[in-house]
């Protein structure tokens, strides 16, 4: 027998940009990252959100002004593709191949660029066909929701879904550049403004505490969305999401340990159980609220601790309990999530905030009784509610208040 070994080593570098008014005629922040692909004119094909465009009037137009003003650097070969928002792009194939017949039709090669404009499901489907068309077409994101901002949209990682299964499909490929347009967030919905805070809570329990502490002390302005606050949250959530990345010693999860999906072995399910109905980042701070009830009952977080997640969930709008969860079975949603991991279940947990274990074995029967514990919760606050109502109160005013 003769045994040949190959090894070799690819260094990846991408910069994540934080700027405003990318697409203002003066900005010359995009121009800038297309001339570091080597070449003096570089072509590139825009793929955006269609919810983006419909929220951002003029926004189409404003691109094109862009291209015009910096036509020696960068070419948009034609209008951009508008594909659906949200998770619906990455159920059904057909954005995929729409992008993949235009990267044909418009002759991008792999020197060319695909700008994808959009939230998390966008990049992940831009991503993705950018991925596999000529087996890698550069890809710059420009992620327009806190929840890409500061994490989906900075990673290595695209997906779309299959088989009913969140993510079946999908590829680790860097891409060539991120930039992060804080214009981008003013438009956006408050619902998907929280929904974004969730990455960053999950970051800050599972690797800075100093963070979390900087979290529940902004608590009060995060929940009003203050521009300031919102954007030193996304900035520090990115930075620690990029240090796991580089320092983790697996940016493309070979191995079965993922912190950063700590409170998403549920989160996935509830998405798929809600049929999308939960935004992934409500989804996540549910999961969030159930490992860190978990943690604590295990002996691993302490109450003062878990009384501060769980307050800071809810001061900022979080819902903490959704009907799904009584939906789930437990033991199916741990079974696949192991087979997603490669086969042996790893589920972060919290040792205190700050600092996580690994749990290679769940309690089924405590973890339902976590659930059941979230339920009452919940329950008594939609009372609560309610008499706040009937007595001209409301929860929201009390909690801003």
């Amino acid at each position: 027998m003769t045994t040949l070994q190959q090894r070799f080593s690819v260094d990846f570098s991408y910069p994540v940009i934080f700027t405003r008014d990318v697409f203002a005629p003066h900005n010359p922040v995009l121009a800038d990252v297309a001339r570091r692909g080597g070449r003096a004119h570089s072509r590139a094909l825009v793929v955006i959100d269609s919810e983006v465009a419909n929220l951002t009037p003029g926004l189409l137009e404003r691109i094109s002004r862009y291209g015009e003003a910096h036509r020696d650097a960068l070419e948009f070969v034609a209008p951009p593709f508008l594909v659906r928002g949200g998770e619906i792009c990455k159920h059904e194939p057909l954005e995929v191949e729409r992008i993949h017949a235009l990267v044909e039709r418009h002759k991008i090669c792999r020197h060319s660029f695909i700008v994808a404009i959009g939230g998390g499901a966008v990049l992940d489907a831009a991503g993705y066909a950018a991925a596999t068309a000529h087996r890698g077409v550069r890809l710059i994101r420009m992620p327009t929701t806190v929840l890409a901002q500061n994490d989906a949209g900075i990673g290595v990682k695209n997906s779309i879904n299959a088989f009913g299964r969140k993510n079946f499909l999908g590829t680790f490929a860097p891409p060539f550049a991120v930039i992060n347009d804080a214009a981008f967030l003013a438009t956006l919905p408050e619902r998907d403004q929280r929904a974004g805070i969730a990455e960053a809570i999950k970051v800050a329990l599972i690797r800075d505490r100093v963070f979390f502490d900087a979290l529940f002390a902004e608590r009060q302005q995060l929940a009003r969305f203050v521009p300031s606050a919102m954007q030193r949250m996304i900035q520090r959530c990115a930075e620690l999401h990029l240090e796991h990345i580089s320092g983790g010693g697996d940016p493309f999860e070979s191995g079965s340990s993922r912190p950063l999906d700590f409170g998403h072995w549920v989160a996935h399910k509830l998405e798929e159980l809600s049929a999308s109905e939960l935004r992934h980042g409500e989804a996540v701070g549910i999961g969030i609220a159930l490992d860190s009830l978990y943690s604590h009952h295990l002996g691993l977080l302490g109450e003062l601790d878990l009384r501060r997640i769980l307050g800071l969930l809810e001061t900022l709008g979080f819902a903490l309990y959704h009907p799904a969860l009584s939906w789930l079975d437990v033991e199916r949603a741990l079974g696949d999530f192991r087979e997603h991991l490669g086969g042996e279940l790893s589920i972060p947990l919290l040792e205190g905030i700050g600092c996580k274990v690994e749990a290679h074995d769940i309690d089924v029967a405590l973890m339902k009784r976590c659930i059941a514990q979230l339920a009452e919760r919940a329950g008594g606050q939609v009372s609560a509610a309610g008499q706040a109502a009937q007595t001209g109160g409301s929860r929201a005013e009390s909690r801003v208040g």
